[in-house]
């Protein structure tokens, strides 16, 4: 299964484009849609939108691949697309450790979703960007699980 449109256009807009390095929330140097510099990388004269897009394609393979691998349920589209934003924001080992995976490998869907919503911290506190987040990723999974059902 590959990210949808409807997907990548949920992580553009969460991520939203910079052209020029910047720390994000966990203080990390990142850049473009939401890539994380790990040494060496660096872009000292920044990124285009065209670079930037070519470079989040590889970091939605690694996303894409992470879901995969730990998911070991059936997942409609939208719970994918849900699910590969939310490593591709908190990373796999975050989704790998929790709860969340716990109850959806243990084929309770609807109770996962839930667990999307909890992941809203920064710091340890409330974060409205993180809130919205979330509640786009939610919405993604329910309504494809909705039009999943109907369609059976």
């Amino acid at each position: 299964m590959k990210l949808s449109a409807a997907g990548l256009e949920l992580l553009k807009r969460s991520e939203g484009f910079r052209s020029r390095t910047y720390l994000d929330g966990a203080g990390i140097p990142t850049i473009g849609y939401g890539h994380r510099l790990l040494h060496p990388n660096s872009f000292p004269n920044g990124v285009g939108e065209t670079q930037a897009a070519e470079i989040l394609v590889s970091d939605v393979r690694d996303a894409e691949q992470a879901v995969q691998h730990l998911v070991k349920v059936a997942v409609t589209q939208g719970q994918f697309d849900a699910l590969v934003d939310f490593v591709f924001n908190l990373g796999a080992g975050k989704l790998a450790s929790s709860t969340l995976l716990k109850i959806l490998n243990a084929g309770r869907h609807n109770d996962a979703a839930e667990q999307l919503l909890r992941w809203d911290l920064a710091g340890g506190k409330e974060s409205v960007a993180l809130k919205v987040r979330r509640q786009a990723e939610y919405q993604l999974w329910t309504d494809a699980a909705v039009r999943h059902q109907v369609a059976a």
